[in-house]
């Protein structure tokens, strides 16, 4: 995997920042203040249980520094980078007691991103020998849609608008409410800024030839249609329009609908169903 520029901390350190106040709660690691006696150190391992990509390692590495800017924390598998079961991920070094007041705020970020990226990966990998590209959607964790599609890259897939202010993206709903395809392709062409990238949905090869016809878009969604229709929409649509698959993107039918020709396939279940990587914290 190629090993991506990591976001500034300065971005990423209020959402650690609020993981760490929900888990330290209003009196702090009360167990570690108990047990651990003060001035303990120690060296932990961040350790892979199971194989994997990594992600959220810039995450873990924050959690830890905000807990206890002295420690020393060495990550050893950067996100992006694979790794196999027993590896170790990172180290850290210091306060024992600061170290697992820390833990479980960055292997809960560290094992969740590592799973979304383990998963896209294992969806490009079904793209082999086409050009077709893996992409997330908006199916993300409130408050985690940053970070969740941070991991899909890292694991080599691609992002969809992050946002509704991204972009135009006139789906099924849309169409119904502003009375068919030609009457709200007719308005963007009226009112849209021309910096704006616009993609329409369709569930029918009609539909499409509508889109084909009246122009306006620059991508078609199409969405829950078989391989078969996907197969003739590429036909139909002859290079002139940015194709999408999405709906129903199992990653066991990701291989035939790429050999259809689409550009992109999109598919929520990378953020919202991927599983979790085990990962363990050894002292």
């Amino acid at each position: 995997m190629t090993t991506l520029p990591a976001l500034p901390d300065m971005i990423l350190e209020p959402l650690v920042r609020s993981a760490l106040l929900e888990d330290l709660g209003t009196n702090g690691d009360i167990t570690t203040r108990t047990v651990i006696p003060a001035g303990t150190h120690y060296r932990a391992r961040i350790v892979a249980r199971q194989s994997g990509i990594a992600s959220g390692m810039q995450l873990a590495r924050i959690a830890f520094s905000l807990v206890d800017p002295t420690l020393k924390i060495t990550v050893i598998r950067d996100d992006g980078s694979e790794f196999a079961a027993g590896d170790e991920l990172a180290i850290i070094e210091g306060d024992a007691a600061s170290i697992l007041s820390g833990e479980r705020v960055a292997l809960n970020f560290a094992g969740r991103l590592c799973g979304i990226a383990t998963m896209t990966a294992a969806f490009v990998a079904q793209t082999a020998g086409t050009d077709t590209r893996i992409t997330c959607t908006r199916k993300t964790t409130p408050g985690l849609r940053m970070v969740e599609k941070q991991a899909v890259l890292h694991g080599g897939g691609f992002s969809h608008r992050f946002s509704l202010s991204d972009a135009i993206l006139i789906k099924d709903n849309h169409i119904a409410a502003a009375g068919g395809i030609r009457p709200v392709l007719q308005s963007v062409k009226a009112h849209a800024s021309h910096m704006m990238r616009v993609e329409i949905e369709v569930d029918h090869l009609d539909q499409l030839q509508q889109v084909l016809d009246e122009g306006g878009a620059d991508v078609v969604l199409l969405d829950n249609m078989s391989t078969e229709m996907l197969q003739k929409a590429v036909a139909m649509n002859a290079g002139r329009l940015v194709l999408e698959a999405s709906g129903n993107m199992r990653l066991e039918r990701i291989a035939e609908v790429a050999a259809t020709g689409v550009n992109y396939i999109s598919s929520g279940a990378l953020t919202h169903s991927a599983t979790t990587i085990d990962l363990g914290l050894d002292f």
